[in-house]
């Protein structure tokens, strides 16, 4: 492996302190190669005879980092070093180091707390502060006080922060590493509030184009942004446009991120996917919209929204930090530079703002009745975890006292949030597990089917793709349904009996409620003029698997032209009335 990273003069220092130590902080900035040069020197120590696991925030960052240790040592991914995603992984008998997701991790885990054969578990860019992230850390503290002293744990992070992961390691020593520091340029560009976002970018990349010689990569703050701004910037004679999400598949993802075979100049459109963990090979010049879209959850209407915002000082200093990864860089930024200290100093911990229903349940299987005594960076909040446990009572996987139900554990063993979980067991009672499967695989992969409204034309089209992601997440779908064909001894599952219907095909109360009030409580909410929703027409195996997941967000129409409607759960819609859909009485909703 090459040794000329600035993390190689660290390392001595690292590899003493987890010989002594059952734990230790790694603050090393963007560049220094923690993530690909940490866990192959830890295969080579005395005490590491099993496996590494290396936990990245993200799949294209797993896949990118485990290609990457492989190309290194001169090997195929999936001997020594291998990955594991929800959609693809690629391992053997002979991995030691395996780089996997968060949310893998959370489930490896659960499934065997003493996670045999595992010798150490890095947490990688743990300033991000994900859900599944400080999840994970927590279990991993437990289980090594528990069960597991010999286990080693090393957090991670790009930032100065190391202290405050070194107390919840137990006092464990921080190593810092210098990052390999290139020259920087910030050129603040500004934009007026009249001009649209790709509008401003596409003009701006043209001047970084004009003004620079590199390669360009544009910080968006989503999809769409990405694809209207691509359709300003084709056909650019010598540049060779990509554009890098979540929702692409990985061949597109890898093209994005490797160097040009040609020679030509790149330019990549991303999303905050391109923030950390990437090294994009012929990438000297960054232009950065400022804006950022990030889930929040909001409590009151137990709905994830995606809300475009600007973006934090951290997040726009990496940003412009991937300028300068591999040479002098130029960082453009659409506001003027005396905005920069109005930005957010941080992004919040997604622990503090995430709908916390599957965090309660796998604590209390965990066998920790409250999970704030868990050890935390930031303990979740009292109404959170409240607003979890009536959620999951409602679902029938918690009892009175907060323990879980064979129902709950049932759902806690599905690789999917509680919701989804809890529809594939009820729908695998009612001959529907298939459909469930693939709803839940819609719902959960981004891009499947396109971006239409409703959710069965976009299950057709997906049906219809033959291109790689569309067949990975078929496979996923039909792993998931045979899931859903076991479903735990169905007297200890179904819904109680109701009068005139078998148990098990209980789907009724939504509709009942919205009957016996007219329009229910939802007639006077006030509708969210800026939510999109995703709907389906309700009567067909679809959106019964829709109202078992979210019998809440089943609607009414409230007027003649469908745009308004009214749901169980006391909150208001909006559809375009020009849709198909706005001629029904009723739909199910699934994401707003």
């Amino acid at each position: 492996m090459a040794d000329d990273l600035p993390i190689h003069a660290v390392l001595p220092d690292l590899l003493a302190a987890l010989r002594e130590r059952s734990a230790a902080v790694l603050v090393a900035p963007p560049g220094a190669g923690k993530t690909t040069a940490v866990a192959p020197a830890l295969i080579a120590e005395d005490w590491c005879t099993g496996e590494v696991l290396l936990l990245s925030p993200r799949r294209l960052a797993a896949r990118a980092a485990a290609e990457r240790m492989a190309a290194l040592a001169g090997e195929p991914v999936g001997r020594t070093f291998g990955y594991a995603t929800r959609l693809d992984s690629k391992r053997s008998a002979q991995t030691r180091v395996t780089v996997v997701t968060e949310g893998i991790f959370v489930a490896r885990i659960q499934s065997d707390p003493e996670l045999a054969g595992i010798s150490a578990v890095l947490f990688d860019e743990v300033h991000e502060r994900s859900l599944d992230g400080d999840f994970g850390l927590a279990l991993a503290i437990d289980a090594q006080a528990g069960l597991r002293p010999d286990l080693r744990l090393l957090a991670m992070s790009a930032t100065l922060d190391g202290a405050r992961f070194a107390r919840l390691l137990g006092d464990a020593p921080v190593i810092e590493s210098e990052g390999r520091s290139w020259p920087l340029e910030l050129r603040y560009l500004g934009r007026t509030g009249e001009t649209r976002i790709e509008d401003a970018m596409a003009a701006a990349v043209r001047q970084a184009l004009r003004e620079t010689q590199d390669g360009v990569l544009a910080f968006l703050p989503g999809v769409a942004e990405i694809e209207r701004t691509a359709e300003r910037l084709e056909n650019i004679p010598g540049v060779t446009l990509h554009k890098l999400h979540g929702s692409l598949d990985p061949a597109a993802q890898r093209a994005a991120i490797r160097a040009e075979p040609d020679g030509a100049r790149k330019l990549v459109l991303a999303t905050s996917i391109a923030e950390t963990s990437l090294t994009l090979d012929g990438i000297g010049v960054v232009v950065d919209s400022g804006l950022a879209r990030r889930p929040r959850y909001d409590r009151a209407a137990g709905m994830t929204r995606l809300v475009t915002e600007r973006a934090s000082q951290a997040a726009v200093t990496q940003r412009a930090g991937r300028a300068a990864r591999q040479r002098p860089g130029v960082a453009y930024r659409l506001w003027e530079e005396a905005a920069t200290a109005g930005l957010p100093r941080f992004d919040p911990p997604e622990i503090l703002e995430a709908d916390l229903s599957a965090l309660v349940l796998a604590s209390a299987i965990w066998g920790v009745a409250d999970p704030r005594d868990l050890a935390w960076i930031d303990a979740p909040p009292d109404a959170a975890v409240a607003e979890a446990r009536a959620r999951l009572a409602a679902l029938d996987a918690i009892d009175a006292d907060g323990r879980p139900t064979a129902h709950g554990r049932a759902v806690a063993v599905l690789p999917m949030p509680p919701r989804l979980a809890h529809m594939l067991i009820r729908a695998g009672e009612i001959g529907l597990a298939e459909t469930a499967a693939e709803v839940a695989v819609l719902l959960g992969e981004r891009g499947l089917g396109g971006n239409d409204p409703d959710l069965e034309l976009r299950l057709r089209r997906w049906r219809g793709d033959r291109g790689r992601k569309a067949q990975d997440a078929r496979g996923l779908a039909a792993r998931w349904a045979r899931l859903g064909h076991v479903a735990p001894n169905p007297s200890t599952v179904r819904p109680e009996p109701v009068e005139g219907r078998p148990a098990g095909r209980d789907v009724k109360t939504p509709f009942d409620k919205l009957s016996a009030n007219g329009s229910g409580d939802a007639h006077d909410a006030p509708a969210d003029r800026a939510t999109r929703v995703n709907f389906v027409n309700f009567g067909d195996g679809l959106a019964t698997c829709i109202a078992l997941a979210f019998p809440d967000r089943v609607a009414r129409r409230r007027d003649a032209s469908g745009e308004r409607w009214a749901s169980v759960g006391g909150r208001g819609f909006r559809l375009d009335p020009t849709s198909p859909l706005a001629r029904n009485e009723w739909l199910a909703v699934a994401e707003t």
